[in-house]
């Protein structure tokens, strides 16, 4: 995978709804302890787009369409889905692509997902261990998978 674009995924910071709120949290951290990380981010969960398949920008009308059928399916597969945000902290940072955070989901079907909808990668969440996930060939062998750490954002 491209260094910028791996260096990119990883600074990404996620917006996801908690019970204590929004939490704000990238996977570029340091090695923490389970106990020291808020209770969603030790549990398992998938961090899932329609948008802008392999980098490609679409128009905004046809990226929306693409996310709300990604959510019918999510949901009719019977899984809790909640609206989410990835975006570059930048100050000059432009870039905002929603996206469906997905409790309980399966490693493999997140990758399925991922696959269908032609995404990079995900991110895919089980005991605090966050993993960025290949999901496109192109960009690396599909499954490829990088560990990441969460640095919660304040």
């Amino acid at each position: 995978m491209d260094p910028n674009l791996f260096r990119s995924y990883l600074s990404t910071v996620y917006e996801l709804p908690s019970p204590a709120g929004v939490l704000r949290a990238s996977l570029d951290g340091d090695a923490k302890q389970t106990g020291e990380l808020p209770e969603l981010l030790t549990r398992t969960f998938a961090v899932l787009t329609a948008y802008n398949p392999r980098s490609m920008l679409l128009p905004r009308r046809v990226n929306d369409a693409r996310h709300v059928v990604l959510r019918d399916l999510l949901i009719l597969g019977c899984y809790r889905v909640e609206p989410c945000v990835g975006y570059e902290e930048e100050p000059d940072g432009l870039w905002r692509e929603p996206a469906w955070l997905v409790h309980g989901m399966d490693r493999e079907e997140a990758v399925h997902f991922g696959r269908v909808y032609r995404q990079n990668t995900i991110v895919f969440n089980r005991g605090g261990k966050p993993e960025l996930i290949v999901t496109d060939p192109t960009c690396d062998d599909v499954g490829r998978t990088y560990a990441g750490h969460w640095r919660v954002k304040g």
